[in-house]
């Protein structure tokens, strides 16, 4: 993912969520996905897929059964 890639996911959450505490960031070594942080806590990953041209954006997120308990 490019860094304006990576720019525009931060701004489409913040926006779509009407918030200002996702953070989009460039992961390490890897290239095909960006992580995603809501107030400092990594909550998932967001990975480019490119199907014969139509570029989409998949969002992954995983919760564990005991954060669930502890809410």
């Amino acid at each position: 993912m490019t860094e304006y890639e990576i720019k525009q996911i931060q701004e489409y959450l913040n926006k779509k969520f009407s918030s200002n505490k996702f953070l989009a960031k460039k992961r390490k070594s890897i290239d095909d996905s960006c992580e995603i942080f809501l107030d400092d806590e990594f909550i998932g990953l967001v990975y480019v897929e490119d199907d014969e041209g139509e570029i989409s954006y998949q969002f992954h997120m995983t919760i564990l059964k005991e954060d669930l308990l502890n809410s």
